[in-house]
C-alpha cells in the first residue's frame, strides 16, 4: 500500500484525521454508507489500532460519523471563507467534550510494543476523538493558516498545507497535481496540433 493510502485505496494525506473525515464523501463517493465500511475506515486511518474489536458497529454509527463529518465540512469551510457556522460549532464542541478512549502499549506475538486501546470503543468517545481534532486545528493559528481547499478539477478536499512556502495548490500532488499536469500538457498539445 503507498503512503497516505488505506484499505480500498482510500486516501489518508490531509494532514488531520478530521479532514481525512470529511474527505470519505468527496467527490460523490459515500465511504461510510455501512457499519463495515466504517468499521474498516476506522482501522485504515489509525483511528483505532488494527485488530480492535468493533462488533459494537451498529447502523447508527455510519449515520452519527456522517453528521460530524458535515459540520466539521461546514465549519471548515466557513472558516475558509471568513464567516461562522455556530450550530455546526455547537455541535463539535459538544462532542469533543466527551471522554475518549484510552490508550496503552501493548507486546505483539514477537514482543514488539504496538497500541491498544484500554476498552472496547464507543462511538461517542470516537466521534469525540475526530471533533477535538476538528477543535484543535481551529484554535491553532499556524495550522489554521494551512487550511486549504485543493484546486483540482472536480475535487475540492480539505488539507493542511505544511509546505515551505504554503504554495500547495492539490489536496497531493500524485493525484489532482499529477491531474492537472497531465490535463497541461494535452491543453498545449492540442494548441499546437
Amino acid at each position: 500500500m503507498a503512503a497516505g493510502t488505506g484499505a480500498y485505496g482510500r486516501r489518508f494525506d490531509s494532514g488531520r484525521i478530521c479532514l481525512d473525515l470529511v474527505a470519505t464523501g468527496a467527490g460523490g463517493c459515500e465511504q461510510l454508507d455501512r457499519p463495515a465500511h466504517l468499521a474498516e475506515w476506522l482501522v485504515a486511518s489509525r483511528l483505532v489500532p488494527r485488530g480492535t474489536p468493533l462488533a459494537a458497529v451498529d447502523e447508527t454509527w455510519p449515520a452519527r460519523f456522517r453528521q460530524l463529518r458535515t459540520d466539521i465540512d461546514r465549519l471548515m469551510t466557513a472558516q475558509l471563507a471568513g464567516g461562522s457556522a455556530d450550530s455546526a460549532l455547537d455541535r463539535i464542541n459538544a462532542l469533543s467534550a466527551g471522554p475518549i478512549p484510552g490508550l496503552r502499549a501493548v507486546r505483539d506475538q514477537g514482543g514488539v510494543l504496538v497500541r491498544a486501546l484500554s476498552a472496547d470503543p464507543g462511538c461517542g468517545a470516537l466521534l469525540a476523538v475526530v471533533a477535538r481534532d476538528a477543535v484543535d486545528l481551529l484554535t491553532d493559528p499556524v495550522a489554521r493558516a494551512g487550511l486549504r481547499r485543493c484546486e483540482g478539477d472536480a475535487c475540492g478536499r480539505l488539507y493542511l498545507d505544511t509546505s515551505r512556502g504554503r504554495r500547495r495548490r492539490w489536496c497531493s500532488s500524485e493525484v489532482c497535481g499529477n491531474r492537472e499536469r497531465v490535463a497541461r500538457h494535452r491543453r498545449r498539445a492540442r494548441a499546437m496540433s
